[in-house]
Order: C-alpha cells, then sequence, then structure tokens
C-alpha cells in the first residue's frame, strides 16, 4: 500500500516534525496549513531536499468546504489518502475561566473540534482497512490547564472522546484510530498563548525535568501510524515526561 498522509497544522512545530519524519519512513506527506504558507513551503522544500514527496495545501481545517477541497487536492496528487495526522489546533492568551469571553470560548471549541471532526469524517470515507488516523490531543485534557487555557483543555477533552468513539466504530473495518497527548513541548503555540517561554518555567513541574521536543512527539504519532502498532486503537499515548 502506498502511503499518503495528510498532517494539518503541518507547518510548524509538532506538524512540522511530524511531516518531515514521515517523509523520511517513505510516506508521501501532504502539509496543511492555515495561514503561514512560507512555513508550510519550507517542510516541503526540506522533504524534497532529501528525497521525499510533499506538498503544501492551505485550508482552514474547521471550514468542511476547504476540507473537502484539501481531501480532493490530496487524492489528486498522491491517490488514495490511507493515513491521517489531526494537529491543527489554536489558542489564546492565558486566562482564568472568568476571564474568557463567550466568543472566544465558542472559537477554540468550535476550531479545534470541528477541525478534528471534519478531517477524521472524510478519512473514514475513503480508507480501507490498514489505515490509520492519529489525533493530537494535549495533557491538559487530564489537568484542565487551570488559570490558562480551560478552554484549551474542554475543546482537547472532547478530541479524546472523539477519538474513542470513532475507534469502536470503525474497528471493524480495519481502520485503527489513536491519540497523542503532548505535555509541555517546545514550540512556538506558548508564544501563541503570550508566554513564549513557558515551558523553561514550568520545567521543574516534570518528572523528567525537562521539556519535550516535537521530535519526540511526532515519533509516537509516527509509531501509532506503522504497521508496528496494527493491533493498537482506541488509546492514547501521554508524552508528558511523566506528568
Amino acid at each position: 500500500m502506498n502511503k499518503v498522509v495528510i498532517v494539518t497544522g503541518g507547518g510548524r512545530g509538532i506538524g512540522a516534525a511530524t511531516s518531515i519524519l514521515l517523509a523520511e519512513r517513505g510516506y508521501a506527506v501532504c502539509v496543511n496549513y492555515r495561514s503561514r504558507h512560507e512555513y508550510a513551503e519550507k517542510v516541503v522544500t526540506q522533504i524534497k531536499a532529501q528525497g521525499g514527496q510533499a506538498f503544501a495545501f492551505a485550508a482552514d481545517v474547521s471550514n468542511e468546504a476547504e476540507v473537502i477541497k484539501l481531501f480532493a487536492a490530496t487524492e489528486q496528487k498522491f491517490g488514495s489518502i490511507t493515513h491521517l495526522v489531526n494537529n491543527a489546533g489554536i489558542l489564546f492568551t492565558q486566562s482564568r475561566l472568568s476571564d474568557i469571553s463567550l466568543e472566544r470560548f465558542n472559537e477554540v471549541i468550535t476550531t479545534n473540534i470541528s477541525s478534528c471532526f471534519l478531517c477524521c469524517r472524510e478519512a473514514v470515507k475513503r480508507m480501507k482497512n490498514g489505515c490509520a488516523i492519529v489525533n493530537v490531543s494535549s495533557g491538559a485534557a487530564r489537568t484542565g490547564s487551570p488559570n490558562e487555557y480551560i478552554d484549551y483543555a474542554a475543546s482537547k477533552g472532547a478530541i479524546d472522546t472523539l477519538t474513542k468513539g470513532l475507534s469502536l466504530e470503525v474497528a471493524k473495518q480495519g481502520i485503527r484510530v489513536n491519540c497523542v497527548r503532548p505535555g509541555l513541548i517546545y514550540t512556538e503555540m506558548h508564544r501563541d498563548g503570550g508566554e513564549p517561554n513557558r515551558v523553561d518555567r514550568l520545567s521543574t513541574n516534570i518528572p523528567l525535568q525537562r521539556g519535550g521536543k516535537p521530535q519526540e512527539v511526532a515519533n509516537a504519532i509516527a509509531w501509532l501510524l506503522s504497521d508496528e502498532a496494527s493491533f493498537v486503537t482506541g488509546i492514547f499515548v501521554d508524552v508528558t515526561g511523566g506528568n
């Protein structure tokens, strides 16, 4: 089976590391992005320089029409889609729940959950026996992220539930659905939340006494997608340094 994967939010951080690693392992990769074209193209350039196959495609994956276009473009470019990594997500500045507006809450919930739902739906319509999906949740789904990102944590908790339900729904079709929950990882998302050095500040609270690297999350994603995990579905891998 030719391996064709869509990585949403594939232009930076965990998504970029995952796109590059999967290309190294023989996947043809669609690097999805919403607005940062230069980031996605840099990933594609690196993959091609290493002899891999990749292209970048702009789509807001919380928008149904754009998700359909994303899947159609990937099929046209590389053929049948066999794997999916739902990595795209947003968060806003750290805040207590009492200071979060309904507009912000709805945007985080809608964007993060809808994108995962829409991409999973389009994927399972196309996938056959031996195909696999990995959803990227967060350790925040377990901790609740008090005083910082309760809205984000709530959206990731919903992704956990979606993962479990879908894994059982499509198991008889031979499609596997799993989830990776990163903890404190060195990515630009912390800058989006208003504290670029957040990982360093909190690293002493991690049993392994350090923040994680995007490549370490990518390794977990790649394993769950691979045939090495052929009897694994509906599980959650916490890449959190022991938290």
